[in-house]
């Protein structure tokens, strides 16, 4: 006799486990705690096997009814039931390892060991906001051209065109990094190479004529904000480091024996050791600050923590609030202005510039550099380049209002 809702929801458990059966195999047990489970009894290449249709109530009486059926459909073509869940298991699990956002996460911790703390955390965010909120649980492998499209679209919506092309060359290298090991078997933002809008390229604004270099430093100078962002701005011209590189100096870095800021690998962009020579003129500026946020780790800290760097905008930010326009000086700004000037006005060897910048410089034999090549050629330099700075401050006649002129 067959079971009911009602014989089901009724029944309860004794000292031993008890099974109700339905019919065509499917039955409910019932153990002595009182758990109730729905189970299919058959037979398959002359062996009786059982397998798990639910647990009830989670499962009513009509739902293992119908698992039931599909099994015995199985079954009825030859296949195990049994073995078809755990193949449809596997793909499940597979499928989950093998999503976008898992192997995305994967690709990104390869690199972790290459790239700077700063491209990292870049890349990351990337990744999260962008692609894994729409792509994420998707099979790496099922995702087309047409799904990564529409995901792009959403970032060129914005007006953001630049950050939809960086997205979407981020997202081919998850996918080739995914066809390398066998989880995809190709990368669909190749198909996509003429689809999104061509965002205007435009170089980092920065002040590189000698006459204008005075005027912009005099007024970096007579910042009114805080002592810490007031001495950021002054040690960033001196320096030309990146503006992650600076907001992240900490004390422990700076060697007063050898008159060098020493900056570890893992903050570089090129995952190399790098070591700025300070001027005379550097030199007084961290004096300066030292008395002030000389206990903590940063030299530049910020202004809710110590514990934290000061904010990627606080330099920024300062420029601005002084008039210092998009146009006229952003934060990589000083590295082209010492780029331009060292090599043409100053006309020092354009390697120890390169080096200087930490861009990836090689021998004659196309071997790396390591950290300490031409560091005296390079210290000297850094002095030259400190009293140039100088010099221009007191050629020039006025300080720019920059304000008036934005």
């Amino acid at each position: 006799m067959s079971l009911t809702d009602t014989k089901v929801r009724n029944s309860k458990p004794t000292e031993k486990t008890q099974k109700l059966f339905d019919g065509n195999g499917m039955y409910l047990e019932i153990s002595p705690k009182g758990g109730k489970w729905w189970r299919l009894k058959y037979r398959f290449a002359g062996k009786e096997k059982r397998i798990s249709l639910g647990v009830y109530p989670d499962t009513s009486l009509k739902d293992a009814r119908t698992r039931k059926d599909e099994a015995r459909k199985l079954l009825a073509n030859g296949v195990d039931p049994s073995i078809a869940r755990k193949a449809q298991k596997l793909q499940t699990f597979e499928a989950a390892v093998n999503s976008f956002e898992a192997v995305g996460n994967e690709w990104l911790l390869k690199q972790k060991h290459r790239w700077s703390e700063v491209h990292f955390t870049k890349v990351t965010a990337m990744l999260e906001k962008n692609l894994f909120p729409w792509l994420g649980s998707r099979p790496i492998s099922e995702i087309t051209p047409r799904e990564l499209l529409e995901v792009l679209r959403k970032i060129e919506s914005r007006g953001a065109l630049e950050t939809a092309k960086r997205t979407k060359q981020v997202s081919g290298q998850v996918f080739r990094y995914a066809v390398a090991t066998g989880r995809a078997e190709r990368d669909p933002s190749q198909d996509l190479k003429e689809a999104l809008a061509i965002p205007v390229k435009s170089h980092l604004s920065a002040v590189t004529e000698p006459k204008a270099i005075g005027p912009l430093l005099l007024a970096l100078d007579g910042y009114e904000g805080t002592p810490t962002v007031r001495a950021a701005l002054k040690l960033a011209p001196l320096t030309f480091v990146r503006p992650g590189e600076l907001r992240n100096a900490e004390w422990d870095e700076i060697d007063w024996e050898t008159n060098e800021w020493r900056i570890p690998a893992h903050k570089m962009k090129t995952k190399a050791d790098h070591i700025v020579p300070l001027s005379r003129q550097a030199l007084a500026v961290l004096q300066d600050i030292q008395p002030i946020t000389g206990r903590g780790q940063y030299v530049f800290p910020s202004a809710r923590s110590a514990r934290r760097p000061m904010s990627n905008n606080a330099v920024l930010s300062a420029m601005r609030s002084m008039g210092i326009d998009k146009d006229t000086m952003s934060g990589h700004g000083f590295r082209a202005m010492a780029r331009t000037v060292l090599d043409e006005v100053l006309e020092y060897r354009v390697d120890w510039i390169e080096h200087q910048l930490a861009h990836a410089v090689k021998d004659v034999h196309g071997r790396a550099y390591n950290r300490t090549a031409h560091l005296e050629g390079r210290a000297n330099m850094m002095q030259g380049w400190a009293d140039y700075l100088d010099e221009l401050r007191i050629k020039s006649d006025n300080v720019i209002s920059f304000r008036s002129a934005s």
